[in-house]
């Protein structure tokens, strides 16, 4: 007969044995663990390196294309815009180097250009919107006749500006005399919408605006959504008025409610303004000149690597 006592050792002596088993066996999978989150680690490291060492190949043989492009671009551009005159327009986001170099490729296709000109945060303003409007009814010459389905402010605004910074397509004439453009320039300057260098300003016969891709950061707000409606119903207006409006950009101009995204997403308007969503790759510019010249001959498209572009520069195959 078992006495109590030696129930009472067997018992102790079950339960030292599971406590024994349990600490040798936390240990065993403890080490298998760590060992197995080790190795994971190992692997991940060198996928990791394997990602950075494939992301460098790529940047270098963009570099050296990009390298490539700006080398052959005074061959593939010339004389595409020889004898032909060209606004340009800015955005407070448009990047100096992808303006520089815009202008030097539209100089290398034998195109010159009459004036630059800025356009400020307050013009982009959903707030100043009332502002700007009856700052632009109070300078529109005499002899000009605003378009009556310009009814929103970045129609209205470039509607004017059109009419007075671009030659008539159908005759050559200049709309307006120097002086009420130089008033209309300077009205627009003083009430903090435009900015542009003092000087002879000259019309033009197209247009090309260059924009950044803050536009497309600006979701957040009501007012991104509209600084991109704004400024790609300014580019549309401004296109009625002369031979040809492109309006170029980075990829962020392409998305969401940038500029380049507005335009695109309405026929109407992508059938009259061409956009290019690429300008900070050297592709980009000599595209951008291209399409310049398509517009002078009467077409248009949509260009870049972004959503909805039709093909890559003009002339290529569709995508």
């Amino acid at each position: 007969m078992i006495s109590l006592r030696q129930h009472a050792v067997s018992l102790v002596a079950v339960f030292l044995a599971l406590a024994v088993g349990v600490i040798l066996g936390s240990g065993l999978l403890s080490d298998t663990l760590v060992s197995g989150l080790r190795d994971d680690k190992d692997d991940l490291n060198a996928q990791l390196q394997e990602q950075y060492e494939r992301a460098n190949r790529l940047d270098a043989r963009l570099s050296a294309a990009d390298e490539f492009e700006a080398t052959i671009a005074p061959r593939v551009v010339r004389d595409e815009l020889r004898d032909r005159t060209v606004l340009v327009v800015t955005t407070p986001d448009t990047d100096p180097g992808d303006l520089d170099a815009t202008v030097r490729t539209v100089e290398a296709a034998g195109g010159r250009i009459t004036a630059r000109l800025a356009l400020t945060d307050t013009f982009l303003d959903v707030s100043a919107g009332d502002l700007l409007r009856s700052t632009v009814a109070q300078v529109v010459p005499a002899g000009v006749q605003l378009n009556t389905g310009a009814v929103d402010p970045g129609s209205l605004a470039g509607d004017l500006l059109g009419a007075v910074l671009l030659v008539d397509p159908a005759t050559g004439d200049t709309r307006g005399t120097p002086e009420e453009r130089v008033l209309t320039l300077n009205t627009l300057r003083s009430g903090g919408f435009v900015t542009y260098e003092d000087g002879a300003v000259e019309p033009a016969q197209a247009t090309v605006v260059v924009t950044g891709e803050r536009a497309a950061t600006d979701e957040q707000s009501a007012a991104g959504g509209n600084r991109g409606a704004l400024l790609a119903r300014f580019a549309a207006a401004v296109d009625t008025r002369g031979a040809g409006t492109v309006l170029a950009g980075r990829p962020g101009a392409a998305t969401g409610s940038g500029p380049i995204a507005v335009v695109r997403a309405d026929a109407a308007l992508s059938s009259a303004v061409s956009t290019v969503d690429d300008l900070d790759r050297e592709s980009g510019r000599i595209t951008t000149v291209l399409a310049l010249r398509e517009q002078l001959d009467g077409g248009s498209g949509r260009y870049g690597t972004g959503p909805a572009a039709a093909a890559v520069t003009v002339g290529s195959a569709a995508r």
